[in-house]
């Protein structure tokens, strides 16, 4: 598939969409001149990717799904066909700088401007070809933005209350599903901080948009062909320490990074700050443990350390399109030495 085309994004709403669109923090805007430039080597995918109202583009044996922010729907591009699909997917691997075949056949490659893109190909999935495709967004939301669509149930007093967590240096976590705004909402915290702090963010894919004067981050690597030059989280960690951060930030804790980001946060630097996926509150102990023993750690320790390091835990949900901090609550050990959580009033 060699041909390369742009169609025009249209940016009125759509007829199933209320005014404003369906996902309440979708900022109207323009598409970059990057991802304009970008978009052309998306194929008959471009006009989706140059949409900034488009969040994830999913590719399924040649089914195109689109999430505006509002959900799944089939894209109007039609079907591509299975040649089609696993060209378009070998093309945007190279353009990643890495190589995906039989032998190698699952890859995650990051794009010009932060787009990801993932590939699965057949016979590991057995329908045909995925791809999967992530945009950030163009424009950072500030905490006014996130107040207005509802984030904090138009409370000004819940706001003020995690503006003052982030002026007082309280190590947070944000906690949610897939979607539910964390990045953006602990993004928009940070940008609270004072200006004469130095930032340091560690994250798998950049995507944290910080609007403060002083930020800089790492980025994970992955191994090359030749199975070298990895760069985990967990090494840029170590890192980070290194480079005098006034807030330590880790994008998501996933893994065994876990271990690192505690230890980090237990020897003197307040104010740090990260994302855990969890589906409420309430799971935010278990899914702590469960990435504490990928490190090694007794439930014991990861607790004892989870309780000191961590201050804050504020969880958000989206429904119906609409993201709001569900709760918060703090990390506490139970009489038997295990992690556990107390909501506090919302």
């Amino acid at each position: 598939m060699t041909e390369r085309f742009v169609a025009v994004p249209s940016f009125a709403p759509r007829r199933d969409e209320p005014p404003g669109g369906g996902d309440s923090l979708r900022p109207a805007a323009r598409p970059t001149a990057e991802r304009l430039a970008l978009a052309a080597e998306f194929g008959p995918l471009g006009g989706l990717v140059a949409s900034p109202e488009v969040t994830d583009v999913f590719v399924n044996g040649g089914e195109v799904w689109v999430d505006r922010g509002g959900g799944l729907d089939r894209a109007s591009v039609g079907t591509l066909s299975a040649e089609q699909t696993r060209d378009l997917a070998i093309r945007l691997v190279a353009l990643g700088g890495r190589h995906v075949d039989e032998a190698t056949p699952c890859v995650d490659v990051r794009l010009a401007g932060g787009v990801r893109v993932h590939v699965v190909l057949a016979p590991v999935s057995p329908t045909g070809t995925l791809v999967s495709i992530r945009l950030p967004q163009d424009r950072r939301l500030d905490l006014d933005t996130l107040a207005s669509s509802g984030m904090f149930d138009r409370d000004p007093s819940k706001l003020d209350r995690l503006v003052r967590a982030v002026g007082s240096r309280t190590n947070l976590l944000i906690t949610g599903a897939g979607g539910s705004g964390k990045t953006t909402l602990l993004a928009a915290l940070l940008g609270t901080a004072s200006p004469d702090e130095r930032i340091v963010t560690i994250e798998d894919v950049a995507e944290l948009q910080i609007d403060h004067p002083h930020v800089v981050g790492l980025q994970t690597r992955q191994a090359n062909v030749e199975g070298a030059g990895d760069l985990g989280l967990d090494r840029l960690l170590r890192e980070s320490l290194r480079m005098r951060p006034d807030r330590l930030v880790l994008g998501e804790c996933r893994g065994a990074e876990v271990q690192e980001m505690l230890a980090a946060l237990n020897t003197g630097h307040d104010g740090g700050a990260g994302t855990l996926h969890a589906n409420s509150v309430d799971d935010v102990p278990a899914r702590l443990e469960a990435l504490g023993a990928l490190a090694g750690m007794s439930t014991a320790a990861l607790a004892r350390q989870a309780v000191s390091a961590i201050g804050l835990v504020v969880h958000v949900e989206r429904v119906a399109g609409s993201r709001r901090v569900d709760a918060v609550g703090r990390l506490a050990l139970t009489r038997d030495g295990r992690l556990a959580i107390e909501r506090e009033s919302w």
